[in-house]
């Protein structure tokens, strides 16, 4: 059997880590398709160093772009290496363009699709990654669905159940297997000179956020006030394309927030483990800190994640300064005794013996 593992994000690259070291210890015949959709391949390099990955056979170098021209350049140059390559099966992440297009390229050439975190719903078509994870789910002939509120889903979406896996999430495998590293290699708080249990975290990235000048705004005010409030400082590590919105829009970033470079995955989790608090828009951080017992407070207005908010260890806050606020008095007021709802860091092996037996 020859799997082809499609990835451009670093969310994709930490989540198929697991993946690919089961491939790697099973010696099975793989290879990785990067299509390169967030900018800075060195950035990601960092990531496949840091989990000690093999980089990948091919780098499509797409980069950003709008929706339809970074799908199609994807679509493209995905064919014409399933096409050279013709493997028996795609492994794609998440809802990313790059599995929709990773997708669309498998299954117009009749090479199998297997989605891992399938049935995942925010119920908001606002998002571009619903409109993939809708296409995606109902293109692919094996969906690896992390919890059974997931599947669920997937089923009353008129999925035949013997499509549909429960796995478990391979966030718990990268997390599990990382943590130990991160406490002990990762010089991240001396670097910032923060400790323990004394700063936020926050992570802000999603279109629906920051393409809206007024939700920025909103946002970065309500965080502002969580900081003055609560007496301690916010760390935000800023991604590239947040930092040029907040510029286009001429937005001002409240002093107390403490902006700060991308960091690597081990640094990240580091900075994760130890927050008092984060504060996010990232689906996959809303899962790592339910993990890691570090309440979460969503930026956002829905959540494809619901097992955080079944768990308590999540709250959706939206974008109004006093709301956020609100929310993570709320949160902070909350016992960290809540049940992992993703599984046991055993999704790999769960996912790897499925696509061997079918």
């Amino acid at each position: 059997m020859k799997i082809a593992i499609i990835l451009g994000t670093r969310p994709e690259i930490i989540k198929m880590s697991s993946i690919i070291r089961e491939c790697q210890k099973r010696r099975l015949q793989y290879f990785i398709i990067h299509t390169n959709q967030h900018y800075s391949f060195n950035l990601d390099k960092i990531f496949f160093k840091e989990l000690n990955l093999p980089l990948p056979k091919y780098n499509l170098k797409v980069g950003s772009g709008t929706h339809g021209e970074q799908t199609g350049k994807m679509l493209i140059r995905i064919e014409e290496v399933l096409l050279k390559e013709k493997p028996d099966i795609i492994l794609v992440e998440g809802d990313t363009n790059t599995v929709l297009a990773g997708t669309l390229a498998a299954v117009k050439i009749h090479i199998k699709v297997g989605h891992i975190e399938a049935g995942l719903r925010s119920y908001s078509e606002e998002m571009p990654e619903e409109i993939n994870r809708v296409l995606v789910d109902h293109c692919s002939n094996l969906l690896f669905a992390p919890t059974k509120i997931a599947k669920d889903i997937l089923i009353k979406e008129g999925i035949p159940k013997e499509k549909i896996f429960i796995t478990g999430n391979t966030i718990v495998d990268a997390a599990l297997e990382n943590l130990k590293v991160a406490q002990k290699k990762s010089k991240i708080l001396k670097k910032l000179k923060i400790n323990k249990n004394q700063y936020f975290l926050v992570t802000l990235h999603r279109q629906e956020n920051i393409d809206n000048k007024e939700r920025l705004k909103n946002i970065l005010k309500g965080l502002g006030s969580v900081s003055k409030n609560l007496k301690f400082p916010i760390i935000y590590p800023i991604h590239p394309r947040t930092l040029k919105m907040i510029k286009i829009f001429k937005v001002k970033i409240p002093q107390n927030i403490k902006i700060i470079e991308p960091v690597g995955f081990l640094d990240f989790l580091k900075l994760e483990a130890n927050a008092l608090l984060v504060l996010t828009d990232s689906g996959g951080v809303q899962e790592e800190t339910c993990i890691l017992k570090i309440p979460c407070v969503t930026l956002r207005d829905n959540t494809e994640r619901p097992e955080t908010l079944k768990v308590k260890s999540n709250i959706l806050a939206g974008s109004d300064p006093k709301n956020i606020l609100k929310c993570v008095k709320i949160m902070l007021g909350r016992k960290r005794n809540w049940q992992n709802p993703f599984g046991n860091g055993k999704a790999a092996v769960k996912i790897i013996n499925i696509i061997i037996k079918n």
